[in-house]
């Protein structure tokens, strides 16, 4: 039996300092119902005559997203309401079926990832990621850990040196795919550390991305195959994978004009960052069980219930609170965990909040641009106090699920 140390986290003794710009501004996700059914159970939109607030509220989301293609899929209380719309004619599959790409978002399942690994005693957290990815080389006094890594406290900059110049040729397309996993860890391993790690928080890419290799170098597991086995397949996430394929099933991103098709994104070396692609209904899946640990497989509750605990507080005031996995803002009636994500030509906003039982997906097919209204569109309606309505089960309301 392998005995457990606790996860060295940074901790909330006390804030760090705030160097470097936050992330943009991610939506929560809403609670869901159980994980198990998730991907097969999906609630038919009811007749317009019996239209309730969730579906107007959503419609309205939809229309002020202003996207070529536009999904929210809200889950609250256990019934799902799923409404989809745009500005482009509707594709030969349904909106809601196809694949979409969640950018950052995507760190909310390795975060999941680490967590479950913890849990079963396979890490700690404190491990150096040096050591794990360069076994020969020193690791020094003060370390470069996993918790660091994911909690964005690593002092690790956005992106890794050279990023730009190698990625400049595809700048528009895509500069990820110029820098493989090789050029992600040989970054890492030459990069000079100019602050003690976890004295200060900035938003990192390259951080991330990094945690993804020392986790495989860890577990002796490729990434794909390391995600898909400790955290897709447990949760029965079947229509979410890390790259595209010729199957028809991927959402086609645009430009900042909305009418420009883009190349679908590759992640290059950093998958771990941004390489999730998912169906709203396996992102809504994801966001259930989160929102009930007791349902999901009982290897994962633990894990589940993990990445909702504070390990981070940032800022004069302590606003900034940060999980393993998720930004977390205080409401009304509690916390609302939530987190944005954009590629090249989409973007996603996730979030649940466990005192209204609701869960919240969101994705859209342009990309970010000035006085972008989808994430504020998304965070708000999250933000939103409406408790479970009466029959919130899904047993006695129009439209709920049905296998």
């Amino acid at each position: 039996m392998t005995t457990r140390r606790p996860p060295p986290w940074p901790g909330e003794g006390g804030p760090l300092g705030a160097e470097g710009p936050g992330p943009r501004t991610p939506a929560p996700a809403a609670p869901a119902a159980g994980p198990g059914a998730a991907s097969a159970i999906r609630t038919p939109r009811p007749p317009a005559a019996e239209a309730g607030p969730d579906d107007r509220l959503l419609a309205d989301a939809v229309t002020a997203s202003d996207a070529p293609d536009v999904v929210f899929a809200l889950s609250r209380g256990g019934r799902r309401t799923i409404l989809s719309g745009g500005t482009a004619p509707p594709s030969p599959l349904p909106r809601e079926d196809l694949r979409y790409e969640i950018g950052s978002a995507s760190k909310t399942f390795t975060g999941l990832l680490l967590a479950r690994l913890t849990d079963a005693g396979v890490l700690s957290g404190g491990e150096p990621a040096t050591a794990l990815l360069d076994g020969g080389r020193p690791v020094g006094a003060t370390p470069v850990t996993l918790a660091h890594l994911i909690t964005h406290t690593s002092g690790l900059p956005a992106l890794p040196s050279g990023f730009v110049r190698q990625g400049l040729p595809a700048w528009r397309t895509n500069p990820y795919a110029r820098f493989p996993a090789t050029r992600v860890v040989d970054a890492y391993l030459r990069h000079r550390q100019r602050h003690r790690p976890g004295t200060r928080w900035r938003y990192s890419n390259f951080g991330v991305a990094v945690l993804g290799h020392a986790l495989a170098a860890a577990t002796g597991t490729p990434w794909e195959d390391l995600i898909t086995g400790q955290v897709l397949r447990p949760l029965g996430l079947d229509g979410t994978t890390l790259r595209a394929d010729d199957s028809g099933l991927d959402a086609v991103g645009h430009g900042r004009d909305g009418r420009t098709p883009v190349p679908p994104f590759d992640a290059g070396g950093f998958q771990a960052a941004g390489a999730v692609r998912a169906t709203p209904y396996d992102l809504l899946a994801f966001l259930e069980a989160h929102l009930r640990p007791d349902d999901a497989p009982p290897d994962l509750a633990p894990a589940l219930r993990a990445v909702r605990r504070p390990v981070l507080r940032r800022g004069l005031t302590h606003r900034h609170v940060h999980t393993i996995a998720w930004f977390r803002h205080p409401t009304g009636g509690g916390p609302m965990f939530f987190h944005s994500g954009a590629t090249l030509g989409q973007q996603a906003f996730l979030g649940f909040r466990p005192d209204t039982g609701t869960a919240l997906a969101a994705v859209c097919t342009r990309r970010f641009r000035a006085r972008d209204p989808f994430v504020a569109t998304a965070y708000a309606l999250l933000a939103e106090d409406r408790p479970d309505p009466p029959g919130a089960d899904g047993t006695c309301r129009a439209g709920a699920g049905q296998p």
